[in-house]
């Protein structure tokens, strides 16, 4: 059943803004003044020395990797259990925002959330992530590889880094803290806001503030304008290919502007409109791909391949979460398990911004499942449809995979397997649509996200999503005119960039389950 905003009635009066929006059309001058600072000094150092710029980036990603890796991995585990442990409690039953009913239907809602923190990164790690664990052994696991025995630890590796814990902590226990904050105590919807626990109503009105939330844009906008630049490369590539167009910067020009039309178009027309069509086709186009591998192709193998996977990543789970530099190869952790989950973390205030947004007059059980438990299952079955048709190619020599992923090249491997996947070339030319949309709503949700930060509400105006928007793409076609090598130092960047983020979203460990009974017995369920 579903619901309009009109037909979601308040449980409480609205609250009344105890720190009211800044007045500046574009948010807080020092949130802004910070973030375009940042996107300008990257490109301008770029320009004049990239060679440097990548040496320092290197550098600070090798030792964020060594000496903070073993903190992000207890964030994530313990944002999990925790959250859980609250959606199963009766403080789960409380509703989000003060509705008592949903504003977006169940179907739009789970569509958003999976489009949104799933990203194109869900179908360009999918197919060549599972293959490359296949044919690198990952150190939790001892096994021979390239054989059948290799194919359950691979793919389970690979559910690690895409499921529960990734999920848990973008969407679960830091939209919470701001959903009560925001919607039961007229608190800014801004990340400063996770910090008001510890410090109270100075955060929300100091400058300091504002150097909070502008490390969290600025950590959003590397882990945005990456996929943005990749995907113009995958699609130039992918069309040179399929249909013998020029891959070259003129392209992938031509591919990031068709992109950025598209997510700041749906970003201006708002949550109801642009970004639920967008995540809906996004949703529906991925069942029917899904479909279409499950059914013709190897439908057996890919059905034993997920139940002896799932039962690997569970009783595997423990082993692969807490693998440390101590046991396994300092490349191996920082360009896989710490990669990733910084990742995660650098995006998951400003992500629990638009969880919370979204989730208005849903219960905080209803929330934190979908977040944490379906959506990740969701992942797992996409990843062994993907990788685990590729793996089985690999095994009866229909494609050769190795040489593109020992040298990390995923467009070629994500391109490979789907031209072998039933359909051909209409198969990738899906696929390479598929990743368009994926990551374009990405493009959308974040530039909505970052406008709310700078309002400080839920409604920005339209034309500040825009220039958000419009200032990543311009980033992205900025690096791409400096070589594709700059969009992955960027990416590198978001490993950073996680060390301030991660001490942001550390006081939602215990003021999420609070915030959860503070609403319930507000709304008289405890």
């Amino acid at each position: 059943m579903s619901y309009s905003a009109r037909d979601s009635q308040p449980i409480t009066p609205p609250p009344t803004f105890s720190a009211p929006p800044t007045s500046h059309k574009f948010g807080d001058p020092v949130v802004l003044s910070l973030t375009m600072g940042f996107i300008i000094l990257f490109i301008g150092l770029s320009l004049y020395d990239a060679n440097r710029v990548t040496s320092m980036i290197a550098v600070g990603f090798t030792m964020t990797a060594k000496y903070m890796g073993s903190f992000f991995q207890m964030i994530l585990i313990a944002t999990f259990f925790i959250a859980i442990g609250v959606a199963i409690s009766r403080a789960g039953q409380a509703r989000i925002g003060n509705l008592n009913k949903p504003e977006i239907s169940t179907f739009r809602w789970l569509s958003m959330v999976m489009c949104t923190l799933l990203a194109g990164g869900g179908v360009f790690f999918a197919a060549g992530e599972p293959i490359y664990h296949f044919v690198v052994t990952p150190p939790a696991f001892d096994f021979e590889t390239g054989t059948a025995e290799a194919v359950a630890p691979a793919l389970a590796q690979s559910f690690m880094h895409w499921g529960f814990l990734a999920w848990a902590v973008l969407g679960s226990l830091t939209a919470i803290v701001l959903a009560y904050a925001h919607y039961t105590l007229g608190k800014p919807l801004q990340p400063r806001t996770l910090l008001y626990p510890v410090f109270g109503e100075w955060i929300l009105t100091s400058w300091v503030g504002g150097i909070v939330d502008a490390l969290c844009v600025i950590a959003i906008v590397a882990g945005t304008v990456g996929p943005i630049g990749f995907l113009a490369t995958q699609m130039s590539y992918g069309l040179e290919v399929l249909f013998g167009i020029t891959n070259g910067f003129t392209t992938q020009l031509v591919i990031l502007m068709l992109l950025a039309a598209v997510y700041i178009g749906s970003a201006m027309s708002g949550v109801h409109k642009g970004i639920q069509l967008l995540s809906r086709f996004n949703v529906i186009l991925a069942l029917l791909i899904g479909a279409v591998i499950f059914i013709f192709g190897p439908t057996l193998f890919l059905t034993n391949t997920y139940l002896q996977a799932m039962g690997e990543y569970m009783t595997s789970f423990f082993a692969m979460a807490t693998m440390t530099s101590e046991t396994a190869p300092d490349w191996w952790m920082k360009w896989w398990t710490v990669f990733f989950f910084a990742w995660f973390i650098g995006y998951a205030p400003l992500m629990a911004i638009f969880v919370a947004r979204i989730s208005r007059g849903r219960t905080i059980r209803q929330m934190v499942i979908a977040v944490a438990v379906l959506a990740p299952i969701a992942t797992t079955i996409w990843f062994t449809l993907l990788g685990g048709s590729g793996i089985y190619y690999q095994l009866t020599g229909e494609a050769d995979l190795i040489e593109a992923l020992q040298s990390f090249s995923f467009d070629v491997a994500t391109l490979t397997v789907a031209q072998t996947l039933p359909g051909g070339i209409w198969m990738a030319g899906a696929i390479l649509l598929l990743t368009t949309i994926f990551v374009a709503t990405t493009g959308d949700s974040m530039s909505y996200a970052i406008a709310v930060v700078g309002a400080g509400h839920d409604h920005p105006h339209f034309s500040i999503r825009a220039f958000w928007g419009a200032a990543m793409a311009v980033m992205a076609g900025m690096l791409l005119y400096m070589g594709s090598g700059q969009i992955g130092v960027l990416q590198q960047f978001i490993v950073l960039s996680a060390i301030p983020v991660s001490v942001i979203i550390l006081p939602s460990l215990w003021a999420g389950p609070q915030s959860a009974m503070a609403m319930a017995r507000e709304q008289k369920l405890l």
